[in-house]
């Protein structure tokens, strides 16, 4: 399917992705960004060229200091002919999923970010003509709260992703729970890093995609009852790490495959572009807070054999997911702890509203914005300066739990292998690889009310439908009143 405008640039359409569109231009490969656009909400060309220049700011100056050079494509802004954007509008619109249909895309402004295909390896050229697998994973929050503020106990001994599940299963949006804790991701253990990886194979959800050649081949396209159909997928990954054929079909060569595929995102989520030892293995600091969550499928499964103590290996210190926790740690205080700073931010703002633009809240995003991170106190001196820097560091915090690692593969023969790029072995094959990121725009201000709330939803589902179920004490607390959101008693 193609939308072409034949001039001195020709631009080809291949698909929709999350928030793109995936087009060619000049005979390179690049994806098309347009901003969305309700009916009641038309911004007008400068107001959506100055959301589309703070996006890429952000990228540029804020999250590069977070991730590294290497990690992060913060595009461009380019201004496409007003009837080829209009004529791609028209061509897509009956392939977009019914939960995007709500929102249309911007085909007023012609503005629109030009970023690279992270479906494609994004380091070497040379590979460009082979096949190339893709693994986009959303990886969510990787610690448990420590902060003082939190209210409920079941927070610091639950994380976020497993009790959401369950309001999620409820709510409809996904037939069951998925066994995925990003708790087991971010453990660095080997064991606990494959077991939540498989978890994500089994129920992908929104949280894992595969993709080959660009093509999504396997993982879920809307809000629907995934299913997982291993033995399809072994047969698109059986060329890429088993290119001679000599593994027999059948269960046994599907999860030899499907071990495999495990063992290499694995190994390229530890792997780093950063100049740092080898092996040289830390453990992210996480103050108070516990390394495992008691939910964790495979927490309870060490119970259920009679161990009581989940190791924590520790992430190599330049590795993807150590930075993506870091900067998911600028959340100190937790939801709780930070809502009441928002309302002292919200209540400045009502007596100074000329000060908004001052504050940075709606950027610029530029290095003054990035210098004012920097502050990791968390005595409050009841100023709005520390209330406000807060709420920004919560916001980039919030940024991360939400962002998506793009991991790209490609054979690669041993003769063509040197230090300069970086490999990752399997029994049988090799490949070189790129890890970038995606999905960094900056969380709204106003969208902390809204985080406040949910999370309480959160919470009070877990401890009422989930918790409780598992107490007799606790359930028939419950019953008596309903309206209760935690009880205490004796163990």
């Amino acid at each position: 399917m193609e939308v072409e405008k034949m001039d001195e640039n020709e631009w080809t359409y291949h698909g929709e992705g999350n928030q793109s569109l995936v087009v060619s231009h000049c005979q390179r490969c690049v994806v098309l960004r347009f901003l969305k656009s309700s009916s009641n909400q038309t911004k007008t060309s400068e107001e959506t060229l100055r959301h589309l220049q703070n996006i890429v700011d952000f990228g540029k100056h804020v999250m590069k200091q977070f991730f590294g050079e290497n990690y992060i494509h913060h595009g461009e802004i380019i201004q496409l002919p007003l009837d080829f954007v209009r004529q791609l509008c028209l061509k897509i619109q009956p392939e977009r999923p019914e939960s995007r249909c709500d929102k249309d895309m911007d085909t007023l402004s012609g503005y629109a970010m030009c970023l690279p295909n992270l479906t494609k390896l994004q380091t070497y050229r040379f590979v460009e003509h082979r096949p190339i697998l893709c693994i986009e994973i959303k990886p969510k929050c990787g610690f448990i709260p420590f902060s003082s503020h939190v209210s409920q106990e079941i927070k610091h001994k639950v994380c976020r992703y497993c009790m959401h599940q369950h309001l999620k299963v409820a709510n409809g949006k996904w037939k069951r729970p998925s066994k995925y804790c990003p708790l087991d991701l971010f453990s660095g253990n080997k064991q606990r890093m494959h077991f939540a990886l498989k978890s994500l194979l089994q129920e992908a959800q929104n949280n894992l995609k595969i993709f080959k050649n660009g093509e999504l081949i396997y993982g879920c396209k809307d809000d629907q009852d995934c299913v997982s159909d291993w033995n399809e997928l072994a047969r698109h990954l059986k060329p890429f790490f088993f290119p001679s054929n000599g593994l027999v079909s059948g269960p046994h060569c599907t999860r030899t495959i499907v071990k495999e595929l495990i063992h290499v995102i694995a190994m390229t989520l530890l792997s780093s572009t950063d100049a740092c030892r080898a092996g040289d293995m830390k453990t992210v600091p996480i103050s108070q807070g516990r390394s495992y969550c008691e939910a964790s499928a495979f927490n309870k499964e060490l119970i259920r054999n009679g161990k009581h103590k989940v190791e924590s290996s520790g992430l190599p210190r330049g590795c993807l997911l150590y930075k993506t926790l870091q900067a998911q740690m600028l959340d100190m205080l937790d939801i709780e702890g930070l809502y009441p700073l928002y309302n002292r931010v919200e209540q400045y703002l009502e007596e100074f509203p000329e000060e908004r633009s001052t504050l940075q809240i709606d950027g610029p995003y530029n290095e003054a914005f990035y210098e004012k991170l920097l502050d990791l106190s968390t005595e409050d001196d009841g100023t709005v300066a520390f209330a406000l820097t807060k709420v920004q560091q919560y916001r980039i915090a919030m940024t991360a739990k939400d962002c998506s690692i793009m991991i790209a593969l490609s054979p690669c023969l041993q003769d063509e292998c040197s230090e300069q790029r970086p490999v990752v072995l399997t029994s049988k094959s090799r490949f070189t690889f790129s890890v970038s990121v995606l999905d960094l725009d900056l969380k709204p201000y106003e969208s902390i009310p809204h985080q406040y709330k949910l999370d309480g939803k959160i919470v009070n589902y877990y401890l009422k439908n989930v918790q409780a179920k598992d107490d007799p004490v606790m359930s028939s607390l419950f019953k008596e009143n309903e309206d209760c959101t935690l009880v205490l008693h004796k163990v």
